[in-house]
């Protein structure tokens, strides 16, 4: 050994706790069986009377326009067409208008629903028939107004990558209710992952083992689950105890709390063998619930996946992300212009997440599973002008200041419209929501205090509000 290892041996902080032999080496061991106690998914205590057990968020990736769907503006219709005033321009930044773009009015109508009197879009008629049932946000507003930034400030709590993820956050809080299925699963269609990629389901600082598992409803739910050619379940078992006894010893030897991690993943794949493929067959629902939701057992499709979201928290799942790209509507081509695709995105929604809420609340599971419904951001009121006034269609650039959300089930209170927005739908003028209230809020109905619960990293206090209390929750929308 040479004379530079022998003093680095001396010198590093795992050699001189592994040399020793009382008080600190019992320190030592007694943080592994700490470390080990944090990794586990089994069901843990909030830290008050929880208002829902589970939930199950919907999210419109690339960011629905609230004018066409929830926030209708008659003064807006008055001035479509009309150059967008120089004070709305003026300081600000945009993904992709230039110059001087011209408002525009939504070519759909509005009406009434429900006792509450809702405005809901015709595009949503299923909707209008359970808006009661929901407390729907027209105040959002947000930091970003790109995609990638935008979706991870609103999913993870900061902007940047390295974030843990809502679904992340509430498996650690409170594990999982059925040690046979992950304590977080991500379910996505529209054919394409959302622009901040899989660091939406992911578990950041976090043990990895909270991190989201993403399921497919063709093919093999999981990826790789199924065993290889050749190899029995047996011998998959047999495989499976000589990797957990050599981790243990990497574990001892290394005391690095991801090989806990790595144990479980290993141990919980091996169980999902079995449970995954019987509460992924959603064929096993009667026709009823096929024509409920509009679903097609063995194709991709949001309505499949909403289907799977109550099945998967009536097994006891912690945390469902549904993610549906295609809502990024800039009017730049046909695919993208709010007359000609937007009805079909809205169609393909509507029905299977108002059957969604219909059906959990005939299961009675409603009240105990929260559904958020929204994007990540909301659309301009002015048409888009990339390319000048020679484009032949229709579309609204992003917009951060003002959107719309909806909450219902587990603790929120049916019939709510909370907030709004200037009269062309520009800016909140009245109780204005943030992601970071709108994760306090979850975290609170879950049982979780949001200003308490957090996760020691790096000499910090990591929290998915952020580091100040400025996220709230909303009360205004709790039962």
């Amino acid at each position: 050994m040479s004379m530079r290892t022998e003093l680095a041996r001396h010198q590093t902080r795992r050699h001189f706790l592994r040399g020793c032999q009382l008080g600190l080496a019992s320190m030592y061991l007694g943080s592994l069986r700490a470390a080990s106690s944090d990794h586990s998914l089994a069901r843990k205590q909030p830290h008050y009377a929880p208002k829902a057990k589970s939930v199950i968020y919907l999210h419109m990736a690339g960011g629905p326009s609230q004018l066409e769907l929830f926030d209708p503006k008659p003064e807006l219709q008055k001035h479509s067409g009309a150059d967008c005033p120089q004070h709305l321009l003026e300081g600000k930044r945009f993904a992709f208008i230039k110059g001087v773009p011209q408002m525009l009015g939504t070519p759909f109508e509005f009406q009434r629903v429900g006792q509450s009197g809702t405005w809901v879009s015709e595009l949503l008629p299923r909707f209008s028939e359970v808006a009661d049932e929901t407390a729907i946000i027209r105040s959002m507003t947000t930091e970003e107004f790109n995609h990638a930034p935008a979706q991870l400030l609103l999913q993870t709590g900061s902007a940047r990558l390295g974030g843990a993820s809502m679904g992340a956050w509430a498996t650690y809080g409170l594990g999982t209710e059925n040690q046979d299925l992950p304590g977080f699963v991500v379910l996505v269609s529209g054919n394409k992952t959302p622009s901040a990629g899989k660091s939406l389901w992911g578990s950041g600082f976090l043990p990895s083992v909270y991190q989201g598992v993403q399921c497919r409803t063709q093919g093999d739910p999981v990826l790789f689950l199924s065993n290889p050619e050749g190899m029995s379940r047996s011998l998959r078992r047999s495989t499976l105890d000589a990797l957990g006894d050599l981790n243990r010893l990497q574990r001892e030897s290394s005391g690095d709390p991801d090989t806990l991690s790595r144990i479980e993943q290993y141990e919980l794949a091996y169980r999902m063998q079995t449970s995954v493929p019987e509460v992924m067959d959603i064929s096993r629902e009667p026709d009823s619930i096929h024509s409920l939701y509009g679903t097609e057992p063995g194709k991709l499709s949001f309505a499949n996946n909403c289907l799977l979201a109550r099945r998967l928290v009536e097994s006891g799942v912690r945390f469902v992300q549904l993610y549906d790209w295609g809502w990024d509507h800039h009017g730049s081509a046909r695919r993208t212009d709010i007359r000609y695709d937007l009805p079909d995105r809205a169609r393909d929604i509507d029905r299977p997440a108002a059957a969604l809420i219909a059906d959990l609340k005939q299961r009675g599971l409603l009240d105990e599973t929260l559904i958020i419904w929204g994007g990540e951001f909301g659309r301009t009121p002015m048409r888009e002008n990339r390319q000048g006034d020679k484009t032949e269609y229709y579309g609204r650039d992003h917009h951060p200041f003002a959107f719309t959300m909806w909450m219902a089930g587990g603790g929120i209170k049916g019939g709510v419209n909370l907030g709004s927005t200037d009269d062309i739908g520009y800016y909140v003028d009245s109780d204005p929501v943030t992601p970071r209230d709108l994760q306090a809020t979850m975290l609170h109905l879950l049982g979780l205090d949001p200003y308490k619960f957090h996760y020691p990293h790096q000499g910090l206090k990591e929290r998915l509000i952020g580091p100040t209390n400025e996220g709230r929750i909303v009360q205004q929308v709790l039962a």
